[in-house]
């Protein structure tokens, strides 16, 4: 699994979490909103000046986008 599909994985695991719109957490952050969905989407890549502004919205560190989640087996949720 890359490293983007973890940060996106885990960006959606953590926002849902919060129960929060992209919507919401772009203009939270101060991002362009389908900035947000490209970014759960895989097709951009954060920056970290990017992930500073998402994890502080979320109130996470941003370590928690990196880190890979595995299922109750064992293996990598790919699901983040």
């Amino acid at each position: 699994m890359s490293l983007r599909a973890i940060v996106a994985g885990n960006l959606r695991r953590l926002r849902n979490a919060k129960g929060i719109s992209q919507e919401e957490l772009a203009d939270r952050a101060d991002i362009n909103r389908n900035y947000i969905g490209k970014l759960e989407r895989e097709e951009n890549g954060a920056t970290v000046d990017i992930l500073e502004k998402i994890a502080e919205v979320l109130g996470v560190d941003p370590i928690e986008f990196f880190k890979r989640r595995t299922s109750p087996s064992g293996t990598v949720d790919p699901n983040g």
